[in-house]
């Protein structure tokens, strides 16, 4: 989420004074490129993990200020949720056994973590979205303390004007409000970095979005949020929608979203893709800046161009540009940010070895892409392959072919070839490439989800489904096997110890009826779906009442004298509820006191799930 030091947003003076240096940093990064003062003779690689906080109830943890402590290193930082963190890698140089050094950096720091997390009654989940997330740990108390991220929270609603929506469709609909960016938080990446030749980043920005829709279909692992089966890797439509700054309005009017995959081919110099993004993305933090660029680099040392790469932060490209300074020297990277967390350090470096070869491999055709290949299409693959995944079918080079086949018969070869040219060490290349090989012939992370959380669903709960799931997904990752060999979950979750919410057992498919409808409509509703508790709502949608199969049975005794009475004549006005935080154990309290037999579960006056008497037994241990 980048720096956090001395943020602002409303100084009206700092922001002037922030812009100035924008513009500093512009002039400065022009000039530089004009004088080849920025690295071009090597290229390195980098990455960032992020990763999931569990508790030993598969659940969200709330504890990663105190792991970070715990963890003392400084490769570590805080993410946006308390159930977050992440790891930044060291650069290691594009050669010989590159991928090999860096998985081994990355699988000590993981250990370290897992140490840590242990120390506090955690554990570490390496996924895009966490099955078991659900809506209590999208709260405000669950945001990181920083006032970086409690600034982009209060500046996206001002701009927005409104509360954050989500509509997202897919097997499942998810309709939903909320108030705050945390939804972002859902989303944990791996995230790669390539640094490449000033000259040749233009023509390396447009193939890296040339190729980001396959090599995202062979990479998706996310369909799940909220218990809800969504796209493919729903992070890249939930980040989108979770910070959008764009506010609705009743005129038509063509507006960029801050999460974006761009709307065409680049041209000119890096300088000129982080001069568009100023000129199309108003400035949402800022901080007093110390240094200035031009000055520093009047001296003849290399600036950090602060204020520009803040700027740059707030603005979510699928692939960023990106610019640095190590060792006192400048360079140029391509950051590539749609690629989920997990399931495996092995399919992690298999990915990243992949998109490497690929970038390395570009053919001399499409060093000049706009000439070969309309933008719409690398655009429309990508959002496709976020959909479906492996299973899209996708434009390439003026044919329809399969992600599964693209991969095959050109990715693969392509990627052998550019890693060979970079002098990456044979085993390196073959350990990776045949797991991406195998991938792709088999099934990805986001298929495995899906089969077998239907398969669990054919006999548990949603929220068993999901803990049972997360577990299994944490029980491979300790193997660290990558996830085509995962074998399927096919033994029942045990008894529901990990349950210990209203939230997490409640129904929440849910048949309601209007407090207006003909209470005959209501009876036979009950008698069809055999079910014996029916909220009622009122025509806002608020729960205003109750129908149990007593009140069904009274009912039928009055036939005859009653055709033209209403739910209202005959439910229970008086309602006793409970919230999804309530703890399982005093709802079967109340259960008992009341004598009722379920329990309308509410968020603030609206309906949201129920529970039963056959929901509770299981707890019941009185």
């Amino acid at each position: 989420m980048g720096e956090h030091k001395g943020i602002s947003r409303e100084n009206n003076q700092a922001r002037t004074a922030f812009i100035q240096h924008l513009l500093n940093d512009i002039r400065a990064l022009e000039l530089m490129l004009a004088q080849n003062l920025i690295e071009s003779d090597i290229n390195r690689i980098g990455s960032e993990q992020e990763f999931c906080l569990v508790t030993d109830n598969w659940r969200p943890a709330k504890n990663a200020g105190d792991i970070l402590r715990t963890i003392n290193d400084d490769h570590f930082t805080t993410e946006l949720a308390r159930y977050n963190l992440e790891i930044n890698l060291d650069p290691v140089e594009l050669k010989g056994n590159c991928f090999t050094q860096m998985e081994a950096q990355l699988r000590a720091l993981l250990k370290k973590a897992n140490v840590a997390a242990a120390q506090h009654g955690s554990r570490v989940v390496t996924t895009g979205i966490l099955p078991t997330i659900s809506k209590n740990e999208l709260e405000f108390d669950y945001m990181t303390p920083n006032p970086r991220y409690w600034a982009l929270n209060d500046v996206m609603k001002e701009l927005r004007g409104a509360d954050f929506n989500l509509y997202l469709t897919g097997v499942d609909d998810l309709f939903l409000t909320h108030d705050s960016v945390l939804f972002e938080a859902c989303n944990t990446s791996f995230q790669m970095h390539l640094q490449v030749s000033p000259d040749d980043f233009i023509a390396s920005y447009n193939w890296a979005q040339a190729i980001a829709g396959p090599v995202l279909g062979l990479c998706t692992n996310s369909p799940l949020l909220l218990g809800r089966e969504l796209w493919s890797e729903t992070r890249i439509a939930l980040f989108r929608q979770s910070i959008d700054s764009r506010s609705s309005s009743y005129a038509l009017k063509d507006q960029q979203a801050r999460v974006t995959f761009g709307d065409s081919w680049a041209t000119g110099t890096i300088a000129d893709i982080f001069k568009n993004e100023i000129a199309r993305y108003k400035v949402l933090l800022f901080r007093e800046i110390d240094t200035h660029s031009l000055e520093e680099l009047e001296k003849g040392n290399m600036p950090k161009l602060q204020a520009l790469m803040l700027h740059n932060g707030t603005i979510y490209r699928w692939n960023r540009a990106c610019y640095g300074v190590g060792g006192g020297k400048a360079h140029v990277r391509l950051e590539n940010r749609y690629i989920p967390s997990g399931p495996t350090i092995s399919d992690e470096m298999a990915n990243f070895t992949f998109w490497v070869g690929l970038m390395m491999g570009r053919p001399p055709e499409c060093d000049d892409l706009p000439a070969i290949m309309d933008f719409r299409d690398a655009k429309s693959n990508f959002i496709k392959a976020a959909r479906t995944g492996k299973e899209s079918v996708l434009h390439w080079m003026g044919r329809q072919i399969s992600v599964r086949d693209l991969a095959l018969e050109v990715l693969l070869p392509m990627a052998w070839d550019g890693l060979r040219k970079a002098g990456i060490d044979e085993e390196d290349i073959s350990r990776s490439l045949n797991i991406i090989e195998q991938r792709a012939a088999s099934f990805t992370g986001s298929q495995w989800t899906i089969r077998n959380y239907r398969r669990l669903r054919a006999y548990t709960k949603q929220d068993d489904a999901l803990v049972a799931l997360t577990r299994k997904i944490y029980e491979n990752q300790q193997a660290n096997t990558p996830v085509h060999q995962w074998p399927p979950v096919d033994v029942p979750p045990e008894a529901p110890e990990a349950a210990h919410l209203v939230g997490h057992i409640m129904s929440t498919q849910l048949f309601t009826v209007n407090r207006n409808d003909l209470a005959e409509l209501a009876v036979n509703v009950m008698r069809w779906k055999n079910i014996h508790h029916v909220p009622v709502e009122d025509k806002t949608g608020k729960l205003c009442g109750m129908l149990t199969w007593t009140h069904m049975k009274r009912f039928q005794e009055r036939k005859g004298t009653a055709e033209h009475m209403i739910v209202a004549d005959i439910m229970a006005a008086e309602v006793y509820t409970v919230s999804p935080e309530t703890a399982i154990k005093d709802a079967i309290k109340l259960m008992k006191q009341k004598e009722i037999g379920s329990l309308p579960v509410v968020q603030g006056e609206y309906l949201i799930g129920i529970i039963t008497i056959k929901d509770v037994i299981p707890f019941d241990h009185d």
